[in-house]
């Protein structure tokens, strides 16, 4: 009778797993963004996740969880019950640079989530407020390497895309900065705007749409963007080693079932074929993943390649975060 019993309740719960797959989503979803509101990651996360719950039938519920660089938010889902309940906007900070920034990670972003959709890449450009002594990447390069510590820079926590950005700026001019962090890249562009700050480092997400109220000095990629094409790329302006883009997607608890990853991946793929979806993030510059670039198995790929890419750059500067 025992023997029956245990093989009852086997079968019965391998009956109920594609159960569960096959009704999610049955209750509302949480997406965590491990920043403050009003950042890139929070706009992109809240533009696609309103798409997607129309898909899925169920609202997706943004949450804000900032700290420690977004690792603090990425733990957090790190942890949680892979039910597909729980997910979040990451970036290539909280899911690549963080494993060379942080010496005691609590979370390997290769091996701890299950990777749903990269939704969107942000190109990154130098901007400073509109009063800052210099009009070109040249004479604000010469003015930090003149006055090495006079200058400060903010960003969205120690191991943002923001902070990272910056770091492989200075790193390449060899110029010494003081930095102020922030719980995010909204609050720093508002410090920014108010003169509290000197410039940032950040994505077009955040400064396409303040373009007329700053001073914007570089787009560190190969072409100039559409929407800023007044702005000079990194070889136009004088420093084409200066390459950077920064990518924002969804991932999810590990062993989450496979089920509702390829759910959430039809869903985040109906977003981003959608015309209006569309028309608002490459508004704002972001670039959109062909469908290849869509797949689950593309976004950890891509996650393994920045992890390599990034964490031998950010030694070579000498960063480290607790």
């Amino acid at each position: 009778m025992r023997r029956f019993i245990l093989a009852l309740g086997a079968a019965l719960a391998i009956a109920a797993a594609p159960a569960t797959a096959q009704t999610y989503p049955s209750r509302s979803i949480t997406m965590i963004v491990p920043f403050a509101a009003g950042g890139p990651t929070d706009i992109i996360a809240r533009i696609v996740s309103e798409h997607m719950s129309r898909t899925l039938g169920q609202s997706i519920v943004v949450e804000n969880v900032a700290g420690a660089g977004g690792t603090t938010g990425s733990l957090r889902v790190a942890k949680a019950t892979p039910d597909g309940y729980l997910v979040m906007m990451g970036n290539l900070g909280t899911h690549s640079a963080s494993v060379g920034l942080y010496p005691n990670l609590a979370y390997d972003p290769r091996t701890d989530f299950a990777p749903v959709i990269n939704t969107a890449g942000t190109p990154m450009l130098i901007s400073a407020h509109q009063d800052f002594p210099a009009n070109t990447l040249q004479e604000f390069v010469a003015l930090l390497k003149a006055n090495p510590g006079k200058y400060n820079y903010g960003h969205g926590g120690v191991g943002s895309t923001s902070h990272l950005t910056c770091v492989y700026f200075h790193h390449l001019i060899k110029a010494p900065v003081q930095h102020v962090p922030f719980r995010g890249s909204g609050p720093a562009m508002n410090a920014l705007l108010a003169k509290q700050l000197d410039y940032v480092c950040d994505q077009t997400v955040g400064i396409v749409p303040q373009l007329t109220n700053l001073k914007t000095y570089v787009v560190a990629t190969p072409k100039r963007l559409d929407v800023a094409k007044d702005v000079l790329t990194s070889a136009e302006a004088g420093l084409p080693e200066f390459q950077a883009v920064g990518w924002n997607a969804i991932f999810a608890p590990k062993d989450t079932p496979a089920e509702i990853v390829e759910k959430l991946n039809a869903a985040g793929r109906a977003a981003l074929a959608d015309a209006s979806v569309r028309k608002r993030l490459l508004d704002l510059g972001c670039e959109i993943p062909d469908s290849a670039g869509q797949s689950s198995a593309a976004l950890g790929q891509h996650v393994r390649a920045e992890v390599d890419k990034w964490t031998p750059v950010i030694k070579a500067a000498g960063v480290t975060a607790q």
